[in-house]
């Protein structure tokens, strides 16, 4: 009998939204669903998600609705309905903690890790996928692993409604020739950085000379990334609550904008909105920034470190100073502000979702 040992399993919901909006509207079940901003396709808002039978014509997350639109013309959109989507999430984790023995850390809406002991991890994971359609109605994926990475990575090999194990014995089997974007925490722009040195595949990532990482990438991330390649890392499932960073807000104007009073008067709006949510967490802020998108889609994000405040009048004021530097004469289609606060004393660290160490 193969003895119990530790897992980490990752749940994550196939197609959460589009799938809580069919249980709404069970007539549109096997029907290319799109879900985002406001449901009308001829304003500019991106896509939140796409049912499986919309991916097939293209669609996927981030895309402006336009376009989605386009790609799938029969698709059905709908807006956005948060309250609706928090309240079915928030069934899906009271589910996963009354696992048996589970230690929960929710990721996001619609995916959480599970720490378990078992001797069998697929069994527990398909009990787990049982439990959640039985209260919900709602399916998911299950990846396992030995590390929080490979637990992630997994559950693509599982989707939709299936498990997958990735472990130290077969990571490399599986991943070593998948490009390394394919890495949970590799995105286009650390590929393509990666790809400058020759760095392709999650292979050649695993075993790059840890210098050359270091030198693009800094002495902490360097050898990260490296880790990373291997799916090495943390196997920690930490269910301390989640503490934010800072919080956020933005717009996306539907005529852009080019007078420079109408995008300081944007930004104003926007911290105030963002200052409402700061007073609720009671920590100071740390750092301002700043998400500028000019027409037609190029994206520039500025980011300022202040002393620690609480005073409005000096987060405003230092936000204005990003704001000067947009460039003068380009349309403006989207502006985004953000707040750092610090973190208390007992808050989860190293929590970044890419990051080993929790």
């Amino acid at each position: 009998m193969t003895p119990a040992r530790r897992w980490v399993l990752h749940v994550d919901l196939d197609q959460f939204i589009a799938a809580v909006e069919v249980l709404r509207r069970p007539e549109l079940a096997g029907k290319p669903v799109i879900v985002g901003g406001s449901g009308d396709p001829t304003e500019r808002a991106v896509v939140s998600t796409a049912s499986y039978e919309a991916r097939a014509f293209g669609v996927g997350s981030g895309m402006p609705l336009r376009i989605a639109a386009r790609k799938a013309p029969d698709a059905i959109i709908l807006p956005v309905d948060a309250p609706v989507y928090t309240a079915a999430s928030e069934e899906v984790m009271a589910t996963l903690r009354e696992q048996p023995g589970a230690i929960v850390q929710i990721l996001g809406w619609d995916e959480a890790f599970l720490g378990v002991t078992t001797d069998d991890p697929e069994a527990y994971a398909r009990r787990v996928q049982e439990a959640v359609l039985e209260r919900t109605q709602l399916r998911c994926s299950v990846g396992i692993g030995d590390t929080l990475v490979r637990a992630k990575n997994a559950t693509d090999f599982g989707k939709p409604n299936g498990t997958f194990r990735l472990t130290v014995e077969n990571w490399m089997e599986v991943m070593g020739d998948k490009p390394a974007i394919a890495l949970w925490g590799v995105g286009s722009k650390i590929s393509k950085r990666l790809a400058a040195h020759g760095i392709l595949t999650v292979a050649q990532l695993a075993n790059a000379d840890e210098a050359v990482l270091v030198t693009e990438f800094g002495p902490r991330m360097g050898p990260w990334f490296r880790q990373l390649g291997r799916g090495d890392g943390s196997s920690e499932v930490d269910d301390t609550p989640w503490v934010a960073h800072g919080h956020g807000r933005e717009t996306t104007f539907q005529q852009d904008l080019l007078d420079r009073s109408e995008i300081e008067q944007a930004a104003g709006d926007l911290v105030a909105r963002v200052l409402e949510d700061v007073v609720a967490e009671g920590r100071p802020v740390i750092g301002v920034g700043l998400k500028v998108r000019y027409a037609p889609f190029t994206t520039k994000t500025l980011v300022h470190k202040i002393d620690a405040t609480f005073d409005r009048r000096t987060v405003l004021v230092e936000t204005m100073k990003l704001v000067d530097k947009i460039e003068p004469d380009r349309p403006v289609r989207l502006l985004g502000v953000r707040a750092e606060m610090a973190m208390p004393d007992d808050a989860r660290t190293g929590h970044t979702p890419t990051r080993s160490g929790w």
